[in-house]
């Protein structure tokens, strides 16, 4: 994260430009079309700072650092994944799984499983003692 904020007047500029979702003080979330755009113009040879300011972002506005991070997160996330990774997956798993009651029995299912992960820790502790008197002698 860059330490860049954006005032007011670039968030403003920023907003009308098709290719930003959101954009605050802190940050811009980039659409997943010019992603994908991003990486077919980079893949023909251009560079990363070309290709947003031909996608209209004003470079000097955004910062070349931001320019530089979010084509490397890409180019990685494009080589990984392929198309997919540059999909904004921030929408559907956000963060913290929700807390919901369990039924009864998916709590006995995971007794039985803390149980038996229980048992198997004591049985190595047991080898492991037995290997340690086995050397001591």
């Amino acid at each position: 994260m860059s330490k860049k904020l954006f005032t007011e007047k670039d968030i403003a500029t920023l907003s009308k430009n098709r290719y930003v979702k959101t954009v605050s003080s802190k940050g811009i979330t980039y659409s997943d079309e010019f992603k994908r755009h991003f990486i077919a113009e980079y893949g023909e040879g251009k560079l990363p700072r070309e290709i947003f300011e031909e996608a209209g972002f004003n470079v000097d506005i955004i910062g070349i650092k931001r320019v530089k991070s979010a084509s490397d997160r890409w180019k990685a996330a494009y080589k990984a994944e392929g198309v997919l990774g540059l999909k904004d997956t921030r929408k559907d798993s956000s963060g913290r799984p929700r807390l919901k009651e369990l039924t009864l029995e998916e709590k006995y299912a995971r007794m039985e499983a803390k149980i038996k992960l229980l048992e198997a820790e004591n049985e190595l502790l047991k080898k492991i003692r037995m290997l340690e008197r086995g050397l001591g002698k």
